[in-house]
């Protein structure tokens, strides 16, 4: 069985700017996979090489094991991109979208598959609306039907949730999550990334064009050792050495208190009973992906 997507030492250069240097990865049938990074990591320069949208200064990029380039109908058929951008043509009802869609990849007689998509997306009630009269959150939803129309086995969501209100993103994930357990393979960019933290399997981090981490969801987390203090103490003042310590001042007055390892919550403890201060509030948590994905940069 061929990888879902397959790329191999690509490089992409822009005159004298490299937005990739290099990058090899292989993404199997049926995961859910992230590809994080800053903004001009090459993210989406990666994800346009992928879609045939760009072409490679070099190197090779199969979907579903068709090169991108040499057999570009059937990778393309292979393929569902939902764009950061909110790109819609106004002259059509969100239903004509999607039936147009559906004609783009020669799809005729797939007006239950559309009524499904735009179900799960909650359009139903816009199916007859023209596309300038959506509202932007209702635009993004639309993308999200039109690259799923053909039913393709790969779907690239590419900041899909930026700027949509909770009721749509819980939508969505829903309906990703079931496409994924229907055996689609995902492959999300997002800037949330407790939503990368709860959805993906395994995750690839990009920093100027380059692959910095590579591993599942799980290991990157385990891999950064520590643990997190937050503290509400009275009277208001870390004792001793911990006044030092890396902490942060959160809204409301708590502390947060970036710990080696939970022997050091005892130790923390003694300080504070030794000076007479009084604990209110506290909470013990573990590092979450947020902050894997800080000190990966720094690195």
């Amino acid at each position: 069985m061929s990888a879902a997507i397959e790329v191999d030492r690509i490089f992409k250069s822009f005159g004298g700017l490299h937005a990739l240097a290099g990058i090899s990865l292989m993404i199997e049938q049926g995961e859910f996979f992230g590809l994080l990074g800053p903004n001009g990591a090459g993210k989406t320069t990666l994800i346009s090489i992928i879609a045939g949208l760009t072409r490679a200064t070099s190197g090779i990029v199969r979907v579903m094991g068709h090169d991108v380039v040499q057999s570009y109908r059937a990778a393309r058929r292979s393929l569902g991109v939902v764009p950061q951008e909110l790109v819609f043509d106004p002259f059509f009802t969100v239903r004509e979208a999607l039936r147009i869609q559906s004609g783009y990849y020669g799809i005729r007689n797939n007006e239950a598959w559309i009524e499904e998509v735009m179900e799960h997306l909650d359009l139903t009630s816009k199916a007859d609306t023209n596309m300038r009269a959506l509202s932007g959150g209702m635009k993004r939803r639309v993308l999200v039907a039109q690259a799923l129309v053909h039913k393709p086995p790969v779907i690239v969501l590419d900041e899909p949730t930026a700027g949509v209100d909770v009721e749509l993103r819980q939508a969505l994930w829903r309906f990703v999550r079931q496409l994924n357990l229907d055996g689609h393979t995902i492959v999300l960019t997002t800037h949330y990334l407790e939503e990368a933290e709860a959805l993906c399997g395994r995750i690839a981090m990009l920093k100027q064009g380059q692959i910095v981490a590579l591993d599942t969801t799980q290991n990157l987390l385990n891999r950064h050792s520590g643990c997190y203090v937050t503290l509400r103490i009275e009277p208001d003042r870390m004792p001793g050495a911990w006044a030092s310590r890396l902490t942060t001042r959160l809204e409301g007055g708590a502390y947060r208190i970036a710990l080696k390892d939970y022997d050091e919550v005892e130790s923390l403890m003694a300080a504070l009973r030794a000076a007479h201060i009084k604990v209110q509030e506290m909470e013990v948590t573990l590092p979450d992906l947020e902050e894997v994905f800080v000190q990966v940069m720094k690195s």
